[in-house]
């Protein structure tokens, strides 16, 4: 079964990139049909894509931002036979009315946020227009946060952390400040796809975030099935 996970914050520099191209390269890594999606103009997944190495796992690329007239849409985004996971980078600026588009289907919303104040606010907004413009139930618990680049038992976290809390909205996972995640996008590969010894750190952080997606998953295979039960 297919499952769409969006990243998604129209705050630019909150890091949708890193999460995007790290959790495709896990998921390929790991054995899924992988397809990463990019909306975004400037085209740095696509690029990472690119500096993909031969002996990698595959992961197919979507340049949703392109505009050929000699193509047309529906072809440009058709996903491969059998695709597992499709993972959607988009772009800063994102403006409410286009988010419904963007949401479309999808099994989970990651947003990541930086701990400053002008991200927590960017962040807020982004959300409600998640759950007003776009429609997405809280019940549904299809959105998590995601702390980026924080630093463990400082101010800035914890106010990103009462913030939070106050809109019932979960973080997912704390992602740590660190110069792997550059490597990673010099290089096309995953924090996943490191020398353990380097990256070991850094992979513990993603493990609370991977599992908070394959609760979403089975819940929405559980809701699916419940809902073929009462039709028929």
């Amino acid at each position: 079964m297919t499952r769409k996970i969006v990243v998604l914050n129209p705050k630019g520099g909150s890091g949708k990139t890193t999460v995007a191209t790290n959790l495709a390269a896990y998921y390929a890594s790991a054995g899924f049909r992988t397809v990463l999606v990019d909306y975004d103009p400037q085209a740095s997944s696509s690029r990472w894509l690119r500096k993909r190495a031969s002996h990698l796992s595959v992961i197919h690329g979507i340049a949703a931002f392109e505009k050929n007239p000699r193509v047309t849409r529906s072809f440009l985004m058709r996903l491969p036979p059998g695709t597992e996971r499709v993972v959607v980078d988009t772009p800063a600026a994102v403006a409410a009315q286009d988010m419904p588009e963007l949401v479309r289907d999808a099994d989970a919303v990651l947003v990541p946020v930086l701990p400053s104040d002008i991200d927590i606010h960017a962040a807020s907004k982004c959300i409600a227009d998640l759950l007003l413009v776009a429609k997405i139930k809280r019940r549904e618990h299809r959105i998590g946060v995601i702390a980026n680049r924080a630093r463990r038992n400082t101010l800035a976290l914890t106010t990103l952390l009462r913030f939070l809390g106050t809109l019932d909205i979960p973080i997912v996972t704390t992602l740590r400040d660190s110069h792997n995640y550059l490597r990673a996008a010099e290089q096309g590969h995953g924090v996943h796809e490191m020398k353990s010894y380097i990256a070991r750190d850094d992979v513990a952080t993603w493990q609370p975030l991977l599992d908070w997606l394959e609760k979403r998953f089975a819940n929405g295979e559980a809701a699916s099935a419940t809902g073929l039960e009462a039709a028929g």
